[in-house]
Formats: C-alpha cells, structure tokens, sequence
C-alpha cells in the first residue's frame, strides 16, 4: 500500500542530464536567470553541466539557494524560469528543475562542501520557526559571520517541508540533508522549543541583537459550516499523518476534498497513492483561474481524480455535502466517507507580540521589518507567493537586511 506513495519518481542519469541540457540555447543574458525568485543563475549551472563541471554547477547553485535540492523538487518552474525559457517557444521549456535536481544528487552523493560561514562578527540572532525562509536566513546569516539559533516547536526542523508535502514529491532524506549542512554551518536549532510557552519573545530580544518571525502559516483555515464536522478533517492533518507515518494510514474508499491549490493536489494524488478508489475534488475556481501548478494539477488528474471546478459550498450535514456553482444556476450533492479542507493556510501568533492582520504582517516604510525595531519577519506571513522558492528569496532578505540595520563587520 505505500510502495506508491514513498517512491520518488527516477532523476536523470549522466547521459539523459547531458542529452536535456545540450538543449539549452545558452542565451545571452539569459531570461530564465531572470525569472528565479532565488536568483538562481539556471543558464550558468547548466552551462556547466555540458561541460561536466558538476561541482562548479552545485557552487552556482548554492550561491543564492541554501535548499536547492529541495526547490529541484517542489519548485512550480512553469511559473518561474521555465516560463521565461526561450526553449518554450521552439519545442518545450528546458526541464531546469530536473537538470538542478541531478546536480544536487550528485552534491550528495560526492558530499560536496560548497557552504561556507563567514568570521565571527560578534553579533547573534535569533529565529524563531525552522521552515524554508527560517533555514535560508540562518545560512545567509552564518555566511556573514552571525551567530544563529533557531527556535522550532516541532521535533523535527522543516516545517511544511517536513510536515506537509507528500513523500513521493519530497523525501525524508532530502529535507533532512540540507537541514543537516545547514547545522554544519554552525546554525544551534533548539528543538520542542515554543516560543511564548518555553520561552519569551522579550527573553529572545534581551539575549540576540535581532529577532526573526518566520513562523509560516501553519494553522489550517476552515469554513464554518465544516466546524465541528465529525467527518471533516484539514489538509495539514491529513498530510501530516500521511507523512509521518510514511503512508501506513487507514483511509476510506470514497473521499471528498474541498480547494484547488497545490496543498488539495497533494491531497488528492496522496489519496490515489494510497489507492483510495474515489478521489472527488471539488474547487471554487473554474479551470482557467485555478491556484494550482499546473504539473501538478495534471498530475491529480493522471492519476484519474475527479476535479469538479466552479462550486462553492452551500450546506454539509455529516458527510454529505451539497454545492452550488458560482455562476450558472446548478447544484451538486456528494455523499462521502470523508471530507478533507484544502481551503488554505493561516498564522498562528499566539504569544509572539506581533501584530497580525488579514493573515499577515502590516509592514512600515521597510519590509521584513515589524512594530518592533530589533523584530523581523519573513516567509509566509510577509506578503508574496507562498512557495518553498519565494520563501527561499524572502530568508536571504530579510537576513540581508538585518545585516543593513546591524551594519555587520564581516561580510565578506
């Protein structure tokens, strides 16, 4: 039952990576260079793996991104560099994320030492939350010779990465790795830590030079006709227990789930994966407005979910739900043994002093910063994208910018 969902899909092999980027075009100044929130440098590392350079590749790599190995992985590409790939216009964008992904493994498994920390510069910060823009800024920092702990209440370092996206997309082992260098930078990450509970936020200002909130939004949103429902479960719940206990869990035969961006993807072709027979998704936008990436999207469907797109709830009593489309006179009823929310994500401050409104953080003239001078923020509850790469950009940010404020010593 699980061997479909623990499997990662295979990765290119030296041959097909070469084929692959022998068909890059090697633009000068290059549009899907541009296109990275990361600034990842696509054209340079693909460069040089047609010239066999796989360590210059995984150095170019590095330079801007700490979790390349995870974004090789995760990244919607299509919304980002492969978009902006002059290849798309000839025969089909460069399968950059797939290059950047042979690489990294490589990386691995030559245990490449590209990272670096920079000299002690005497000063120290503090961020509370181990996710994508939590884990960049602690290598951005540790670059620049800050000392670094990092706060997480979770036993493990990751967040959604570690938590929430399905195995067959991410394995264990490779959030696990980059976790794992980013530790041997120098980065202490003090574990089945909450802050506000175990420790004060006024505590962490008194003994660090700056403080970072990279918290995420991690707290399932709900509709309030689904409260209480003892047949409704979150997404985050579902896919937390499908990650932990690496697929072994008991599901129905006939499954509805409610949303339509990459979490309700995951969603759905984690219950295929666990050959759940009837998968049914319904979604409130029609197909051209859908959040979802679109690899993903045809991903659920392969793998033969039925997507119902244009309802919104209108009542549920148990486990049978009844919906009407947003824009023709049409209602459905769907009769199921489970239903799963994917409707989104939320904040959960309690106990961090900041001031959260409409699910994120009200900025003053400067970004990343919060009411609190020595306070920061970053990640999901600054305003963006929320994906693992525009997490990745707002960590080197924000550390960048705490580094201005602090006038570091060190940055070389």
């Amino acid at each position: 039952m699980t061997s479909k969902y623990n499997q990662e899909p295979k990765g290119y092999t030296m041959s097909t990576v070469m084929q692959e980027a022998a068909r890059c075009l090697l633009c000068e100044d290059a549009p899907c260079s541009k296109a990275c929130p990361a600034h990842t440098n696509p054209a340079k590392f693909i460069r040089s793996v047609r010239f066999r350079n796989v360590k210059g590749a995984a150095e170019t790599i590095r330079e801007n991104n700490a979790l390349g190995a995870i974004c090789a992985r995760v990244c919607p590409t299509e919304r980002y560099c492969e978009k902006a790939c002059t290849r798309a216009k000839i025969d089909g964008p460069i399968d950059i994320s797939g290059i950047q992904r042979y690489v990294t493994d490589m990386e691995r498994k030559e245990n490449m030492q590209i990272l670096h920390a920079g000299k002690d510069n005497g000063m120290s910060v503090a961020i509370i939350g181990s996710g994508p823009a939590g884990l960049q800024a602690a290598t951005t920092l540790r670059q620049k010779g800050y000392a670094v702990d990092i706060y997480e209440k979770q036993v493990k370092a990751g967040g959604y990465l570690t938590y929430g996206i399905p195995e067959y997309r991410l394995p264990e082992e490779i959030v696990d790795y980059e976790v794992q260098r980013i530790v041997n930078l120098g980065a202490k990450i003090n574990y089945n830590v909450t802050v506000g509970k175990d420790i004060t936020m006024d505590e962490l200002k008194a003994k660090y030079n700056a403080v970072i909130v990279a918290i995420g939004a991690s707290a399932a949103k709900t509709i309030p006709m689904f409260e209480h429902n003892i047949c409704t479960e979150s997404a985050i719940s579902f896919l937390a227990r499908a990650k932990e206990n690496k697929g072994n869990i008991d599901v129905p035969d006939n499954v509805l789930v409610i949303g339509g961006g990459d979490v309700a993807m995951d969603v759905v072709t984690t219950l295929k994966k666990l050959d759940v027979p009837h998968v049914t998704d319904v979604v409130y936008e029609e197909f051209d407005e859908f959040r979802a990436s679109k690899k993903e999207l045809a991903g659920a469907q392969k793998a033969g979910v039925t997507i119902i797109d244009g309802y919104e709830p209108k009542e549920v009593h148990q486990n049978r739900a009844t919906f009407k489309h947003r824009k023709i006179d049409s209602e459905l009823t769907i009769t199921a043994d489970k239903i799963i929310l994917a409707v989104g994500q939320k904040v959960d401050a309690d106990g961090l002093d900041i001031d959260i409104q409409h699910n994120e953080i009200p900025f003053r003239e400067a970004r990343y910063h919060t009411k609190d001078p020595k306070v920061f923020a970053t990640g999901d509850i600054v305003d963006g994208d929320k994906t693992v790469v525009v997490a990745v950009q707002k960590g080197k940010e924000v550390a960048e910018e705490i580094d201005r404020v602090l006038g570091g010593q060190n940055n070389d």
